[in-house]
């Protein structure tokens, strides 16, 4: 493998994540691309430009390229609206490989890029691996409520047909490896688990006081963070009613609203902290530079992860590795990152009683907690981008001797 095409239409990797529709997406891709480039793989990076002020590429650093592809309108575009965009995105995309010098595969990542992809597989004869992130109905099982249109229908069906015509599908751990068999019968001989890395230059053990005082932040008060984008998926409604159970503590949510009812759903919260009457003990934050989040992760007591879903959860990687005790809901690639009783604790348990048990048992045993971080810190150093990128390059070699796989 010397060359690589890396799709990502709907958001851009240098994008920031925890706003609009960046999050886990736009660190993973650039962060793998860059591990990919200094381990010598020469990777384009294709997205959506969403302004006519950017530049048509950026050099990132010496073999990672962005290249910014006119596609619909030169401004922000709701994510429900891109699917219009995509023969407009795989046109550009199509121009740009066969006047440029060739790639050996296509990598799309989410379904929109998988679209792009599937129809650039078969007009440039490439080999695609496809990584899906989310799943329709992974989602749709986990948030029934929040399926209002046949959106998520016709999603799925469409991961389904990327599935099928991929030579590669990636799956962050073992649990979406198992979903995406059970709920779209992909072929498990083309399905490999890549996990996603975390920068241990950044995401570290530091002082707690120190980072607080950075921040601003009471040093005396226990801190539970909570870090993502704002939506119902996210479920920052039940980090509300922990603070709420656990006397004294404070929350701090660092991210911003996201999703078609991003809005509204902030209002609701706005309206739940007052409520219960928290505006002294819940600090809202606006996303912060990726680097920057380990002082808040380094600040805090306790990380909830309380999602419906996530295919991995690299939230609960990023604090683990800055030493922090994670309280996560039991689901997708949590319950593989978080060490029940050793690391974190693990809720399988709807109820924001059950998450403000597990908090409170963290804040109430101070050895246990430190325990917890230690472990943490050990069990998150198996977690590099290096590592991810080089499964990834043999993953990669695979596609020199096997001949493309066929729509079926």
């Amino acid at each position: 493998m010397q060359r690589l095409a890396v799709l990502s239409l709907h958001t851009s990797p240098l994008a920031q994540p925890g706003t609009g529709d960046g999050g886990g997406m736009n660190v993973y891709v650039r962060e793998l691309t860059t591990a990919l480039a200094r381990a010598g793989v020469e990777c384009d990076v294709y997205t959506r430009a969403w302004s006519p002020d950017l530049p048509a590429i950026v050099t990132v650093e010496p073999g990672f390229r962005l290249h910014h592809v006119p596609a619909g309108p030169l401004d922000a575009v709701a994510k429900e609206e891109l699917p219009a965009v995509v023969d407009e995105f795989a046109d550009h995309v199509a121009a740009s490989l066969v006047a440029g010098d060739g790639v050996d595969a296509l990598h799309a990542n989410y379904w929109l890029s998988g679209l792009a992809g599937h129809r650039l597989k078969h007009e440039l004869e490439l080999p695609l691996v496809s990584t899906f992130h989310t799943l329709a109905r992974v989602k749709a099982e986990a948030s029934p409520e929040e399926v209002s249109s046949d959106e998520p229908h016709r999603r799925a069906e469409a991961e389904a047909d990327i599935m099928r015509c991929s030579d590669i599908v990636l799956a962050s751990c073992s649990v979406e490896a198992d979903q995406l068999a059970a709920l779209y019968r992909a072929d498990t001989e083309r399905v490999r688990v890549v996990a996603p890395g975390v920068d241990h230059a950044f995401f570290a053990p530091g002082y707690r006081p120190q980072a607080r005082r950075a921040l601003g932040l009471d040093e005396d008060a226990p801190l539970v963070l909570f870090v993502g984008r704002l939506q119902p998926l996210k479920r920052v409604e039940i980090a509300l009613a922990v603070v709420d159970a656990v006397d004294k503590a404070k929350l701090v949510v660092v991210g911003g609203p996201s999703g078609p009812r991003a809005e509204t759903y902030r209002a609701r919260l706005e309206e739940e902290v007052d409520r219960r009457r928290l505006r002294h003990r819940v600090r809202f934050v606006e996303p912060q530079p990726h680097e920057l989040l380990s002082i808040y992760y380094r600040a805090a007591d306790v990380c909830l992860v309380p999602s419906r879903s996530e295919s991995f959860g690299l939230v609960a990687l990023e604090a683990a590795a800055c030493g922090t005790p994670v309280v996560a809901a039991d689901v997708g690639g949590l319950s593989t990152l978080v060490d029940d009783g050793r690391t974190g604790f693990l809720v399988d348990d709807d109820a924001p009683e059950a998450f403000a048990g597990a908090v409170r048992r963290i804040l109430d045993d101070s050895l246990l907690a430190e325990r917890m971080g230690s472990a943490a810190v050990v069990r998150a150093r198996r977690y590099t981008w290096a590592r991810s990128a080089a499964v990834l390059r043999s993953t990669y070699e695979e596609l020199a001797v096997d001949d493309l796989v066929e729509c079926r």
